[in-house]
């Protein structure tokens, strides 16, 4: 069920409707709500709706869930990078970078 969610919220993003997309990942979130990769999806979609304090937030949590998965932790630092990009704090996106660098 939860892969299934998955494919309807890329379809729906493809299509542009990123709130029924962002609907779709979070009821498979309901289902799985330890899957890291789900909350670094619905991050990037709140970003792609404006929205880069939740993206940013999202990606957190999914680092949190993520432990031991360096490339998953590595995607999220650069969309975190690209939220605090979003909302002017360069610093903070070149501090982000650095650690998805160091995870590489």
């Amino acid at each position: 069920a939860v892969l299934a969610l998955l494919d309807t919220a890329e379809q729906q993003a493809n299509d542009g409707d990123l709130e029924a997309a962002a609907d779709s990942m979070e009821r498979a979130m309901r289902i799985d709500t330890r899957n890291a990769a789900l909350w670094y999806h619905l991050a990037t979609l709140r970003l792609s709706q404006g929205n880069p304090a939740a993206a940013e937030q999202m990606a957190v949590k999914s680092n949190s869930l993520a432990t031991g998965n360096r490339t998953q932790q590595a995607r999220n630092w650069n969309l975190i990078a690209r939220a605090r990009r979003s909302r002017d704090d360069e610093a903070g996106a070149q501090e982000a970078e650095r650690r998805a660098r160091a995870l590489r």
